[in-house]
């Protein structure tokens, strides 16, 4: 099969994923070790990644998989948050709960409801280092420069959280974004938004400064009726060193600051009464040499990160309450502060051979307080979650080598991870019994890579991760919440695990790139809450064995092509272009042998069945005024629930709340997007999201529609929860 028949053969059998990533871009500087860069050249994906094996090497040569969005998707993109980004290239499933709140489930594995990173299985990092957060929608795509997704634990240079992949947030420098952009557009329902970007190099010396601000008013569906409670304000700036010591050692360092404010939280029981301010923080450095004979490499880095939760969530008005008991103020505030280090020498002793090691510390403090008002029996509990201080050092090794001519790659690497989580005196807490539970894990990645042709490349690897459990999971004490529930920790508890194995291919041509693989995810381990007495609601905290897995088995696929190239067609016009782009995957598995009896199902809970992202980006350059069109296509495929929502016993007989589970069907979102440059360096720009005016919601089953199909009488002062309406936004970009 010739190069050109595989992108034939991948539009006939996937269509609604083989469409590819924009124009083709410059490479950018490795941020590992930027005096190894290589040449300057042209590529549709860079070719240089920290996040994967933690060193700057070609995409052929990973064993794991990797999934891009590069600066020219980011730059073409109406996202304002870093969700968005990740939900525009289908990375997996999206729980956009509010324009505040997210959680993410890659291949099985998920982020807590509220972001805490802490309970995640999915690990968010910022130029590497442990971002304090899995709520990616408090973090803004405004200084980006690129997001670099490993699919799966298939990385020993991170630890916890690593169960289901690893998303690395790479923010801009003097290095990759020279020069000063300034833009601002503004749209629907009182959108405003804009910029200011300045980056350069001088004598050894670069930089970057970044600031933005948006804000938006309650949006409107299909239909035109207003979503109350769903404006927000988001503000952020970001700042970056870099010094160029010598020709074998460099240093560089970031600071930056992000959050979303007043964002209104309409959650499961619709409410128009709770907002939510989440914020993130953080400072890292860097110091990068190499040896004078380039055999050796060090990296050392030290961060400082602080993420805070300020939650305000009243329930004035739900039936699920007692009149006594229902709450005119709920504000729980939880900051984590994380203090880190790592250090990571690699060298190559042999031919053919790289040996990678490292050391990792961490120290982190979660601190929380709650503070309530309301009827008669609303009285003063604990926070949402024990304050808990936390000390993990692990070290890891990886080693590659390379055969027959770097055609055949084999690599494996160990991480030993030892951690101590203390639980604290909380607030309101008094039967709280204090104490430190140590843990310690061991990880492996294992795999090969395999050159078949010079187009061609397979690859084979296995791989596993961890979650530790946290202080109120292991904590020896009880919290009672306001229905009178009994919570109780279980200080035997051990890691969460996963098991991963995957087999793919990657076909490249000149103009394109498509890569597919086959995966296996086994969850492990698994904790959950289990009610062992109705009188009082006890719930224990309990670790299930291997028959109660949750095993996700799928297909994934990528790929970006320029058309004219590929199939060397001659543009009927000069400086013509036509690129398609896309992800998508497949889960012909997803089973939870675990799942609650009552629920009638073993599906995997909060996972869509497939998804894909679709586009095409179409125009004209080296005219007098350069333009392009893009049309992007975003397919939420099904997904099961076991809906937290309160829905009306007419349309929903016999509802058992949090574990009926309901199936959401699949739907289609298509935005679309104008440029044009009127003048050297001053570009226009529009954009129409969710063209077809689309009335759905990626989770939550009962729509702000009529007829209601939620339960009113549980409801905080709304019907039901719905995505925004048809959304039309305009605005300039000036480069100097």
């Amino acid at each position: 099969m010739n190069k050109r028949a595989v992108l034939a053969l991948a539009s006939v059998i996937l269509p609604s994923t083989v469409l590819a990533q924009g124009q083709q871009q410059p490479q950018q500087p490795p941020q590992l070790t930027p005096m190894d860069q290589p040449s300057q050249k042209q590529y549709f994906l860079p070719e240089g990644f920290i996040t994967a094996t933690g060193r700057p090497e070609p995409i052929s040569r990973l064993v794991g998989t990797v999934q891009v969005i590069h600066q020219d998707r980011i730059a073409k993109s109406t996202a304002r948050s870093v969700t968005e980004l990740l939900n525009e290239n289908a990375v997996g499933f999206m729980s956009e709960w509010t324009p505040g709140q997210t959680s993410i489930n890659i291949r099985g594995a998920s982020t807590e409801g509220q972001g805490r990173d802490f309970r995640s299985q999915v690990l968010v990092l910022i130029n590497g280092h442990r971002a304090g957060t899995a709520n990616t929608s408090k973090l803004s795509s405004a200084d980006i420069e690129r997001i670099e997704i490993v699919r799966g634990p298939s990385s020993v240079i991170y630890g916890s959280q690593n169960m289901g992949g690893v998303i690395n947030i790479i923010l801009k420098t003097g290095l990759t974004a020279p020069g000063n952009v300034v833009q601002a557009d503004a749209g629907s329902w009182n959108l405003f938004e804009g910029k200011l970007q300045s980056g350069g190099l001088y004598k050894g010396f670069d930089w970057y400064v970044g600031g933005a601000a948006s804000t938006r008013d309650n949006f409107a569906i299909a239909g035109g009726a207003t979503e109350l409670n769903t404006a927000w304000t988001r503000y952020g700036a970001t700042g970056s060193f870099g010094y160029q010591i010598d020709e074998s050692s460099r240093i560089e360092g970031t600071a930056r600051s992000d959050g979303i404010y007043n964002a209104g939280f309409r959650g499961s029981s619709a409410n128009l009464f709770a907002f939510d301010t989440r914020y993130n923080y953080s400072f890292d450095a860097s110091y990068l040499a190499k040896t004078r004979d380039g055999q050796g490499n060090f990296y050392f880095q030290v961060y400082f990160v602080t993420d805070v939760d300020d939650l305000n969530n009243p329930s004035p008005l739900s039936a699920l309450n007692a009149v006594t008991a229902r709450t005119t103020t709920d504000h729980n505030r939880r900051q984590l502060d994380i203090l880190g280090a790592r250090f990571q020498p690699r060298y190559k002793p042999f031919s053919g051979n790289e040996l990678l090691v490292g050391l990792d510390w961490e120290r982190s403090w979660l601190r929380s307080d709650r503070y309530r008002l309301g009827g008669s029996a609303v009285t003063q509990v604990s926070p949402q979650d024990n304050n808990q201080t936390d000390n993990v050092f692990a070290v890891y090794a990886e080693d590659s080598q390379s055969l027959f001519d770097d055609r055949l790659i084999v690599r494996a690497g160990v991480r030993q991870t030892w951690g101590a989580t203390a639980l604290d005196w909380t607030p309101n807490a008094p039967t709280l019994v204090t104490g430190t539970n140590p843990y310690r894990a061991t990880t492996y990645t294992a795999g090969v890579t395999f050159s078949v042709t010079d187009w061609l490349a397979a690859r084979a690897g296995a791989s596993s991760g961890f979650r530790a459990p946290t202080a109120t999971e292991i904590g020896a004490n009880f919290t009672t919440t306001p229905i009178g529930t009994t919570i109780f920790g279980n200080p035997a508890l051990g890691p969460e695990t996963s098991q991963q194995w995957e087999a793919g291919a990657t076909a490249t041509w000149k103009g394109g790139r498509f890569d597919t693989v086959v995966f296996n995810n086994t969850i492990s381990n698994r904790i959950t809450p289990v009610t062992v007495s109705s009188t009082g609601g006890r719930v224990v905290q309990v670790q299930t064995n291997s028959p109660a897995n949750l095993v996700v088995q799928g297909i994934e696929f990528q790929l970006q092509a320029d058309l004219f190239q590929s199939f060397n067609w001659r543009p009927p016009v000069d400086g013509l272009f036509w690129n398609v782009f896309g992800n998508g995957y497949y889960n012909w598995k997803m089973t939870d042998y675990g799942a609650n009896t009552l629920s009638g199902t073993d599906v995997a809970l909060r996972i869509n069945k497939y998804g894909a992202s679709i586009g095409t980006l179409f125009g004209q350059m080296g005219t007098q005024y350069p333009w392009s069109v893009q049309l992007l296509g975003i397919l939420r495929g099904p997904m099961w629930y076991n809906t937290e929502e309160s829905l009306s016993p007419v349309f929903f007989p016999g509802q058992n709340r949090t574990v009926s589970v309901y199936e959401k069907g699949a739907f289609w979102v298509w935005n679309s997007r104008f440029e044009l440059e009127v003048i050297k360096d001053l570009k226009l720009f529009a954009a129409v999201n969710n063209v077809f005016d689309v009335n759905n919601h990626p989770i939550f089953i009962a729509q702000d529609a009529a007829p209601c199909t939620a339960n009113q009488v549980n409801q905080n002062g709304a019907c039901g929860n719905s995505m925004p309406g048809r959304e039309v936004i305009a605005g300039f970009q000036f480069r100097f």
